[in-house]
């Protein structure tokens, strides 16, 4: 019979290839081809004592089935793969063998029992286990051919779906969405009657980390103890975010906390390693100074010696600050960090130790903080997630990292100098290892600036830089900013070429890679809150000349009674630009040489192929003489000098300077000198009448 069976699917198969040869005649592929594998067949009975079964074989690589029945038939029935055959069995027990054949002549075979029963189904047996979003089931009953499962995720569609399972089959579905579904097993035999099992089912992900309260599949149960009471809520700040409210009520344990969690844990454990024991909360506390508790435990065996707790105190009220829960310090008289240990239980606690008051504590974003953070180093910005961005307080202040007043997508450093702070306290930026890298100060770059948001107008800032490795040991230098706005951010731009009096001078021989910022200084703290961000070394200005460049310094040169400020853009208020007035009565040659007297950085890069300079002018009126003059720092009587006239008013244009052209009766240019200075001219050759011009954007073409 099998011979029989290789030898008609090689016919097949050369009735195929002689048919198509035209297309191809390749038939290598039969030798590739896979083998028959993984065989099942599903039953399917009709409900009517006929005993008419539906057979389906199914598998991998199988291009064709004998079906054997099982009873007295003996000749198999032959059916192409997808197909299925019907047959009918009287009541009784049999073995359906399926062979499969396989491209290459190869079978394989698979029996599987049929029950063929008139009965009822009777003791129908439902196994049904759920995994996050996973339900598995399986089913067994007397006189049961096959059964029908619904899984109650398609109650809308008509007829309702369902899986065909054979006794002891197990079934697994995967929901889309969290939920209560009720699972409904029908068992079915050769009669009209059957039996059904229903059962409700809530499915949902198992909580892990990172826990963001964000995720509508996720189980965001928690389990209260000692008199918390917690539960999912609107971020009192912003009302897009969903938090976890705790209340720690009136008569609370002072032990009270919040399992994150069911007593099940996360869904893996807590990566907490010996090269990383840290976890970030975010907490919305109602005071400052509590001591809220992070434990972590093993959920099969918990409070038995696998746990380590730890603590931090807030630092502000009604507000979000982010606490990091260091492991490798763990509370006086608890358990010692085990890299061994499997954590995978969190727990917190809230006003740990004192009993409950009624408080409300809200907290999200539990997580593991970065591995590794990076040393601080400049720029700060406090927008990378890698950078360490740990203060170091001194004297009565408190600074922790939180969001913008103004802009919540910003993170800024927020600095209280609490009351009865000392005069002088302050904040050291960063810890006191100081900057990655020194601060790169040289004899003509010597400033640096922060933004700052002041309570008040007419306060001292003072920054002062140091070496890290020699603090306070006369290695320093130290100048002082007054705030010239309340409530608004404002860029302070700290020159330690100007030193504070009675402190050491600048000296660039120093190595300076330690900052620190004092707020309100020389006035005792009184509770004033400033925020801070974007701290810049300033670089000496060098072409491109853009004032929105935050490592740049913005310092321009006046002379002739010029007048010029860093202003918002007439134009766009989001970009900074230079404003400069030539007021009435001033010289018909002022101007403002862009950047000191030290010039630029580099020379200006002119050549015989590339004499143009442009500079984007903002004027009140078309027709106004510009002038843009570029000369040796060293050496005055070695410039040259061009004059263009605006062609339009009240709008931005791009002037455009060629020093293979300059103004009549001026030195030309010439490839033996250094260019490395610039000024700019604006109405040239007229008194100041007070007209007001802005510009940006100084370039080489």
């Amino acid at each position: 019979m099998k011979i029989i069976k290789q030898i008609t699917i090689f016919i097949m198969l050369i009735v195929v290839i002689s048919a198509c040869k035209k297309a191809f005649t390749d038939t290598s592929f039969v030798s590739t081809a896979a083998t028959a594998s993984n065989l099942s067949v599903m039953f399917n009975i009709t409900q009517d004592n006929t005993g008419l079964v539906t057979i389906t074989p199914n598998g991998a690589g199988a291009v064709s089935y004998d079906v054997y029945f099982g009873d007295t038939t003996t000749i198999p029935v032959s059916i192409r793969a997808g197909a299925s055959v019907q047959h009918i069995y009287k009541e009784g027990n049999y073995q359906v063998k399926i062979v499969g054949h396989d491209l290459k002549g190869g079978t394989t075979t698979f029996t599987q029992p049929l029950v063929v029963s008139f009965i009822a189904p009777q003791n129908l047996q439902v196994n049904l286990t759920t995994s996050n979003l996973t339900v598995n089931v399986s089913a067994t009953a007397k006189y049961a051919t096959f059964f029908k499962i619904y899984f109650g995720d398609s109650t809308n569609v008509t007829p309702e779906p369902y899986t065909s399972a054979l006794p002891g089959q197990v079934i697994t579905h995967n929901y889309l969405n969290a939920g209560t579904y009720v699972v409904k097993v029908i068992a079915l035999s050769g009669g009209s009657e059957t039996t059904q099992y229903t059962d409700t089912i809530q499915v949902s992900k198992q909580i892990d980390l990172p826990v963001t309260f964000e995720d509508p599949n996720t189980n965001y149960t928690m389990s209260d103890f000692g008199g918390d009471v917690s539960s999912l809520a609107v971020d009192p700040v912003n009302s897009n975010n969903h938090v976890m409210k705790v209340v720690k009520i009136a008569g609370a344990q002072t032990w009270a906390g919040t399992t994150i969690g069911t007593s099940l844990g996360f869904a893996n454990p807590i990566p907490l390693t010996n090269s990383n024991k840290k976890m970030t909360v975010m907490v919305y506390s109602p005071a400052a100074g509590l001591d809220i508790k992070l434990k972590v435990d093993n959920h099969s065996n918990p409070n038995n010696g696998l746990s380590v707790e730890t603590d931090v105190l807030t630092t502000v009220a009604n507000q979000w600050e982010m606490l990091t829960f260091d492991f490798s310090n763990p509370a006086p008289g608890t358990p010692a960090f085990k890299p061994s240990n499997t954590y995978d239980l969190a727990s917190i606690f809230f006003d740990f130790g004192n009993p409950g008051t009624g408080s409300t504590f809200y907290f999200d974003d539990l997580k593991m903080a970065p591995a590794s953070l990076a040393q601080i180093n400049l720029p700060v910005t406090f927008e990378s997630t890698t950078v360490d961005y740990t203060m170091t307080d001194f004297g009565g202040n408190a600074s922790v990292l939180t969001t913008d007043p103004l802009n919540n997508t910003n993170h800024v450093m927020q600095s209280t100098k609490t009351v009865g702070a000392q005069t002088w306290a302050g904040t050291t930026i960063g810890t006191t290892a100081g900057f990655a890298q020194k601060i790169p100060f040289t004899s003509v770059a010597t400033k640096m600036s922060v933004k700052v948001y002041s309570p008040a107008v007419g306060l001292d800032i003072k920054l002062k830089v140091d070496n890290h490795a020699n603090p306070n040991n006369g290695l320093s230098v130290e100048t002082d900013v007054p705030t010239t706005v309340a409530n608004q951010w404002e860029r302070l731009i700290f020159d330690f070429s100007n030193p504070a009096s009675g402190t050491p001078a600048f000296n660039p021989s120093n190595t300076y890679d330690l900052a620190s910022i004092f707020f309100d200084f020389g006035n005792p703290g009184n509770g004033s809150v400033f925020y801070w961000d974007d701290v810049h070394f300033l670089a000496q200005m060098n072409l491109p000349v853009d004032f929105n460049n935050p490592d740049m310094d913005p310092t321009v040169t006046d002379f002739g009674n010029n007048s010029s400020v860093l202003a918002p853009d007439p134009a766009n208020t989001g970009l900074w630009v230079m404003k400069t007035t030539k007021p009435t009565g001033a010289q018909t040659w002022a101007g403002t040489t862009i950047g000191t007297p030290v010039g630029f950085a580099t020379p200006i890069p002119l050549s015989a192929t590339r004499t143009k300079m442009t500079v984007q002018v903002y004027s009140p009126a078309a027709g106004i003489p510009v002038l843009l003059k570029v000369e040796d720092h060293n050496n005055g009587n070695n410039y040259v000098q061009v004059l263009v006239n605006t062609t339009l008013a009240n709008q931005w244009e791009t002037l455009t300077f060629d020093f293979s052209q300059p103004q009549a009766g001026t030195p030309a240019w010439s490839a033996s000198n250094t260019y490395d200075k610039c000024s700019i001219f604006f109405d040239f050759n007229n008194a100041g009448s007070g007209k007001t011009f802005y510009w940006n954007n100084v370039n080489l073409q």
